[in-house]
């Protein structure tokens, strides 16, 4: 049981958490795996942390999630020996009671104690974790102390107050030490308070992502930024999304592509909006792909605007954001694709599955629609169904000209002409 963090561990909280901007998550990953492999027990729980998802760490790192193996591996890291792993283990619902009695603590109080010492030497990750103990209430468990424990209702409401209270300077420290996440609940711990028991302090909360994007952190450059634009103040949203996207931050790029495709601030440049949106679609570093990036980046490749006009591209892109995301946008630029045989092969059947839900068609969508039941294609003929779209799709010359092939007989039943 060691009361510091081994030389891979501090190094790998570097890369993972202290400099994100760095974008080398993936070394600090595999760092930890030959740590825990090597019976490391801190490793192995920040190992679990990095399988948990974009709530426990940076989404652009683009590690694996996986819920089973990170449970596994934060049992294994109590069982290693980590106090660290014990406190995150009482976090997320897993320190059982088999599991407290293999840990090689007399105390859960003996666990804290460790990892609070870590925290005052000025680890960020363990001054994270402090102020969790405090916010979360987990202190009353590892202090085997409630209500029957005081005298008077008020004498434990005080005690209470004083220690949630104490969440506020442990996450300013963390937030200052390379834990950007703190800044999260601390955000919560100002604008809500706790219960009864703390007032909101919003104002506190006011300059957070501004502090957060002035220390280097990509995702707080990001809020800042669409915080700066909502304020009217565009050319230093544009500044500030620039310093985003280069540390990494995928929607960064996108809100630039966003602004340089519709010269919102900035003079309008679908190239370089390309380039944006490319940018936010297949990120260094990071295994997954911002959905409105590849809906814009799409629209783009299928109309020939600021890329030379690939159809192939802009189905590919379409596929990607749909798997992302699906919407409106993609499904009837999917339903083209289909319909036409644009960068795929020509499939009636899935035209109609991606334009028919539609909830407010487009003229071309109306068009497309009423050719496939006036024809028959993919669908048994129904004129009567596929005029009526044609007719919706009111300023499409190719529906008005399509509808001269059909009319309606004296018993008001469509027929072809």
């Amino acid at each position: 049981m060691s009361k510091g963090f081994s030389t891979e561990v501090k190094q790998a909280l570097k890369y993972i958490y202290y400099d994100t901007a760095a974008q080398r998550g993936k070394e600090g990953f595999a760092l930890l795996e030959k740590a825990s492999a090597a019976g490391d027990g801190d490793a192995t729980c920040i190992l679990a942390r990095c399988l948990c998802g974009s709530q426990y760490v940076w989404a652009c790192h683009g590690f694996p999630e996986d819920d089973e193996r990170a449970t596994r591996l934060l049992h294994k890291s109590v069982e290693q020996g980590s106090a660290l792993g014990v406190l995150i283990c009482m976090r997320t619902g897993e320190l059982t009671p088999q599991l407290i009695q293999k840990m090689p603590f007399s105390s859960l109080q003996e666990a804290f104690d460790m990892i609070l010492d870590i925290a005052e030497s000025g680890d960020g990750f363990c001054q994270y974790v402090v102020g969790n103990t405090y916010f979360w209430w987990d202190f009353v468990d590892i202090q085997g102390r409630d209500a029957s424990s005081f005298p008077t209702p008020a004498a434990f409401r005080q005690y209470l107050i004083e220690n949630i209270s104490k969440c506020e300077s442990w996450f300013q420290k963390a937030f200052h030490n390379g834990m950007y996440a703190a800044a999260d609940n601390l955000y919560q711990y100002y604008t809500k308070g706790d219960e009864d028991l703390i007032a909101p302090q919003p104002k506190k909360a006011k300059d957070l992502w501004k502090t957060g994007a002035e220390l280097g952190y990509p995702v707080d450059q990001h809020f800042y930024a669409d915080d700066l634009l909502d304020a009217g103040k565009t050319a230093e949203a544009v500044e500030w999304y620039k310093k985003g996207a280069q540390n990494g931050q995928p929607e960064c790029w996108y809100h630039l592509g966003e602004m340089y495709e519709n010269g919102k601030g900035v003079a309008k440049d679908l190239s370089y909006a390309a380039e944006c949106y490319a940018k936010a679609v297949t990120p260094t570093n990071c295994a997954s792909h911002h959905s409105g990036a590849a809906e814009n980046l799409g629209a783009m490749y299928y109309e020939g605007k600021g890329v030379a006009q690939d159809f192939s591209r802009a189905f590919s892109l379409f596929k990607i954001s749909q798997d992302l995301d699906s919407d409106a946008f993609n499904r009837r630029y999917l339903g083209k694709c289909y319909f036409y045989g644009r960068g795929t092969q020509q499939d009636y059947r899935q035209a109609r599955s991606f334009l028919e839900p539609l909830a407010t068609p487009e003229d071309e969508t109306f068009y497309i629609l009423g050719m496939i039941y006036c024809r028959g294609l993919g669908v048994p003929e129904d004129i009567a169904k596929g005029a009526e779209y044609l007719k919706k799709a009111k300023n499409y010359p190719a529906a008005k000209e399509e509808l001269k092939n059909y009319k309606k007989t004296l018993f008001g039943k469509w027929v072809r002409r």
